[in-house]
């Protein structure tokens, strides 16, 4: 494992980085491969794509209300307007 080093000065500033940090830095896989290679196989491209990704502005309340359920605020919008599309039917 490597060396640990701090990543803020005395006075909790995150220092600028040099020439020297810099021809020292390693890639990622280089240094945590097991880390890497776990994230690269946690998501890929999707075998069938069905959703397609969008930019909508929506009221802060409207967001506000799906985010307070936690994680998954997005699908439960999702869920949400396909029970409108549905009711219209």
């Amino acid at each position: 494992m490597p060396k640990a080093i701090a990543a803020t000065d005395d006075l909790d500033e995150v220092p600028e980085l040099t020439e020297a940090d810099f021809a020292k830095a390693r890639p990622a896989r280089e240094v945590f491969p097991d880390l890497v290679d776990r994230y690269l196989r946690s998501r890929g491209a999707q075998k069938a794509p069905t959703k397609r990704q969008v930019t909508i502005r929506l009221d802060q309340e409207i967001i506000e209300h799906f985010k307070e359920g936690g994680a998954g605020w997005q699908t439960r919008i999702n869920d949400a307007l396909k029970r409108e599309i549905a009711s219209k039917s």
